[in-house]
């Protein structure tokens, strides 16, 4: 086992055991006072190696400097601290299954989960691997505790082997990303570098320059409630309007379990209320702005077409951006794309250049004017409890990005 491996395996099992799920319905900065738990942990170990200017912002990232020891641009690496609401992320318990020996695998806390080559076809690509899960009951959290364990690998190697040429290295790890909070209005300018990367995907060799542009949506539906001994002719049934509502939009060509590739959906991820008012929160998914503005309209008029059929009914839209194709302006220059191509090939990792059916940090960031690409860490099934990552896709991760700083410090 090489080093680079004993130490993500280490730091992930140790990350991922620190709840910090995050929470869209907080109004607080970070959502959830949990993710600071790792926030304090991840700076206190970045003194401890000798990071530079080490800080946890008031909107709850984890800032450091890695000093450059070669002159070339000032390089972001990133990775986001919280995990998916969609699933249980609290008590996660880790579990390394050495040398990977092909066919399922199994879950102490869940005895009739079962993971497999024919559920993850890229599993079967990993025999002799080591194959990281939590145990049955929780999501694993590689996503994206995995891209800070790369990350904090990374820096304590440099740091340790100063003669190691590469420019100045900032380090961001941010709260929020899940809830598309995680780039505050503030962090391109306490980056301030050239370009940046978030270490936030999947399979090995991945680099990704286009993402998902993403709206969302939340439909509030107030009816009219009265006593139901009493409420023939009077009484509006919010739940029934919401119902009815889901229905109208396209159901089998235009949802998530039904699209793949480049198709875009609309996917509503939940529904709260009683028969008096109902809130539905909505995502909207396109690869293209037009597409994405075609399905607000959709959903639009399928709420208009509500309305109408019950004017006793109050019913609201509210559509807003959450984070745009990263495409439009890295195509404008590719250079952090062609840089880690070139690592990939250094290290005898073909890049496979995939388009993201979601959206990461890098999104916002590269909007916001700090171009900023996707690169793999080997995270799978991420979201749910068969999530797993192979601990050599870790340190894969590793030795790219050590060769992309240093190939950035001879450009």
């Amino acid at each position: 086992m090489t080093q680079f491996e004993r130490d993500v395996e280490e730091r992930l099992v140790r990350y991922a055991s620190v709840d910090t799920q995050s929470d869209e319905n907080s109004a607080t900065q970070p959502s959830t006072a949990i993710q600071l738990d790792l926030a304090r942990m991840l700076a206190d170990e970045l003194t401890a190696i000798g990071a530079a200017e080490v800080t946890v912002t008031d909107y709850g990232a984890v800032l450091a400097t890695v000093p450059a020891t070669a002159e070339g641009p000032a390089i972001g690496l990133l990775a986001h601290m919280d995990t998916a609401p969609a699933y249980n992320a609290t008590g996660v318990k880790p579990r390394v299954i050495r040398g990977y020996a092909g066919g399922p695998i199994r879950f102490p806390d869940a005895p009739d989960l079962v993971l497999s080559p024919e559920i993850a076809p890229y599993l079967a690509t990993k025999i002799g691997d080591d194959i990281i899960t939590a145990s049955g009951l929780t999501l694993l959290g590689a996503d994206d505790k995995a891209g800070v364990s790369v990350v904090m690998t990374l820096a304590a190697h440099l740091l340790a082997h100063p003669e190691i040429a590469h420019p100045k290295l900032r380090l961001a790890f941010t709260p929020d990303e899940e809830i598309g909070r995680g780039v505050d209005p503030r962090l391109p300018a306490d980056l301030g570098v050239d370009f940046a990367y978030t270490l936030d995907g999947g399979a090995l060799g991945e680099v990704e320059h286009e993402t998902f542009s993403a709206d969302g949506a939340k439909v509030k539906i107030t009816g009219v409630s009265t006593h139901t001994g009493t409420a023939q002719g009077k009484m509006v049934n919010a739940l029934h309007l919401a119902a009815k509502l889901i229905e109208l939009l396209p159901q089998a060509t235009q949802t998530p379990e039904v699209t793949a590739g480049r198709d875009g959906f609309w996917h509503v991820y939940a529904l709260t209320g009683t028969a008096a008012e109902v809130e539905l929160s909505i995502i909207l998914r396109d690869f293209e702005l037009a597409g994405l503005a075609a399905r607000g309209e959709l959903l639009r008029t399928a709420c208009a077409a509500i309305a109408a059929t019950e004017p006793r009914a109050k019913v609201t839209c509210e559509i807003r951006p959450q984070y745009r194709n990263m495409r439009y302006w890295l195509e404008k220059d590719m250079t952090p794309v062609t840089l880690a191509h070139a690592a990939c090939r250094a290290e005898g990792i073909e890049p496979v250049a995939r388009a993201i059916r979601g959206g990461t940090d890098g999104s916002r960031l590269t909007e916001m004017g700090v171009p900023c690409p996707n690169l793999f860490t080997g995270m799978q099934e991420i979201h749910g409890p068969l999530e797993w990552i192979s601990v050599q896709d870790m340190a894969a991760a590793v030795r790219v990005c050590l060769r992309l700083v240093s190939l950035a410090a001879q450009a």
